[in-house]
């Protein structure tokens, strides 16, 4: 791609790229719930004990959640379209490895590769978007489809994570990434071009890797112990406080050094913090009645891991109409916040129809409304949301900005999963503790009773959440309408342009 005075012709295959770009997030987003459904029968073959089964998950969550930041910087190192090729042959193999694992050692370490090669692939995938679409209301649409994929895919990955494990075998949910991961890394190097001058060439902070990196592990292996062993347990609190004491060293690091990690100017700017931080806890929302209704589906109500996934099409049906029709062809006429705002309030309406939640509620009169609100919410917000927090940042920055939106979501996820899921089972408990059953039918009944009584607890938590989210959405993201949106480029400088200190500093949309 050409820079003329402060103008990019737009690159001839970016329509092409979009589509191996869209791939390769999809395998990412998919992986994070694929292995839930097949992690039962994973389990049965390799002799996986229950205190080591969540490490299947947990593994993943952690190498990913931890290394985002680092990733991104490394993207912004070696060049955003060598970051995702590797990233995709990395998560290739140890896709491969992972599905022809013959214990649980070799299953582990392999979780633990993707989540590596992961952290590396998802910041160069939005931040080869962000460079790409340059043009206003082709960035609207790209970032559509784009935002449609991230959101949608987790539910998914539930319904084909349910396919290939009972028609296939549970090795399929590692297997199914490498034609993804092939034919992305195929298209991408031979389509996607690179902006000239979007490489970060300073040296690496390696202070600011090393306490981003455990701030992060520490932080969302905090929250996945809550789950396990309580809020009170010394491990919990120690990785808690130690996740805050590590990332406070990090802000003050990351403020002081001559080529930072994390530019402060990134996370600074006002629109791109109220994005990060009303998206993380809108995430937090999300995961967290995921998580309910699997489980209400299928413990309570008796579905297949099939049926669980279909019942969750329609939200992904919604989630793509929200991103695609209503957030892309608006973000141009309309500020984000006011995208934004309604779509987590909407959001936020859903998770008070699902505390309506009961042992014979239906799914057409209570769970299906719910869903649909809730993907049709969260698809609004989301898309607006992924191009804000990508305007206006130089190439050079790019990758860093993308992983701040990656890692908005993956802890997120996890506080998410964590906290509601350890609300929920505190509710039941109480809830058993109060009603006691005479007969074993009765007990059974009560024990039905008691799982829903948490489930609709956590879900009016996750409401508040909700709303605080819509909240920080209508106060803090104050851009205005978008005009032309325009990456800033590096060899930008005072001819007619913006200097590279205003350009960091002021948002794109904001022209």
């Amino acid at each position: 791609m050409s820079h003329t005075t402060g103008t990019a012709l737009p690159d001839p295959r970016r329509w092409k790229a979009l589509v191996f770009i869209s791939l390769a997030q999809l395998m990412v987003v998919l992986d994070a719930t694929i292995v839930n459904i097949a992690l039962p029968s994973a389990q049965h073959d390799l002799g996986i004990s229950d205190a080591n089964k969540q490490w299947v998950i947990t593994a993943y969550a952690l190498a990913f959640g931890g290394l985002l930041l680092f990733g991104g910087r490394i993207a912004d190192l070696w060049g955003r379209k060598r970051a995702f090729v590797t990233g995709l042959t990395g998560f290739a193999l140890a896709s491969a490895i992972g599905g022809a694992a013959t214990n649980e050692a070799m299953l582990l370490s392999s979780r633990a590769a993707q989540g590596v090669f992961g952290a590396l692939l998802a910041p160069a995938a939005l931040s080869l978007l962000a460079t790409t679409f340059t043009d206003a209301k082709e960035r609207a649409k790209a970032f559509g489809i784009f935002g449609a994929i991230a959101g949608g895919g987790g539910a998914v990955g539930l319904l084909l994570g349910g396919v290939l494990t009972e028609f296939l075998d549970w090795r399929w949910t590692f297997f199914v990434n490498i034609p993804f991961a092939v034919i992305a890394a195929l298209g991408a190097y031979f389509v996607i071009r690179e902006p000239e001058g979007g490489r970060n060439r300073s040296p690496l902070d390696v202070p600011g890797v090393l306490l981003s990196t455990l701030g992060l592990v520490s932080l969302v292996y905090g929250f996945t112990r809550a789950e396990t062993a309580g809020w009170s347990s010394v491990s919990t609190i120690g990785l808690l406080v130690g996740a805050v004491v590590l990332l406070a060293a990090f802000a003050a690091v990351e403020s002081r050094v001559r080529h930072p990690l994390l530019p402060m100017r990134v996370v600074a700017d006002r629109n791109r913090g109220g994005v990060y931080a009303s998206l993380g806890l809108a995430i937090i929302g999300m995961f967290g009645v995921f998580l309910f209704m699997t489980y209400y589906l299928q413990v309570v109500q008796g579905y297949s891991a099939i049926k669980t996934g279909f019942a969750f099409l329609p939200m992904v049906t919604a989630f793509v109409i929200g991103s695609t029709q209503i957030g892309a062809r608006l973000v141009n006429r309309l500020p984000a916040r006011v995208l934004m705002a309604p779509g987590f309030a909407l959001a936020a309406v859903a998770m008070l129809l699902l505390t309506r939640l009961s042992v014979g509620a239906s799914y057409p009169g209570v769970v299906l409304p719910g869903l649909v609100l809730l993907g049709l919410g969260m698809g609004t917000a989301f898309m607006p949301a992924m191009s804000l927090a990508t305007s206006g940042v130089q190439p050079r920055d790019a990758g860093v900005a993308s992983a701040m939106v990656n890692t908005s979501q993956q802890v997120g996820g996890a506080i998410g999963t964590a906290l509601l899921n350890t609300i929920a089972a505190s509710a039941t408990a109480t809830y058993l503790a109060a009603h006691h059953a005479a007969t074993p039918a009765a007990a059974k009944l009560t024990q039905a009773q008691g799982l829903v009584h948490g489930y609709a607890h956590a879900v009016w938590w996750a409401f508040g959440i909700e709303v605080l989210a819509s909240l920080i959405a209508l106060i803090f993201i104050t851009a205005g309408k978008p005009g032309t949106v325009r990456v800033a480029s590096s060899t930008d400088g005072p001819s007619g342009t913006k200097s590279e200190a205003e350009q960091e500093s002021v948002p794109v949309v904001m022209h």
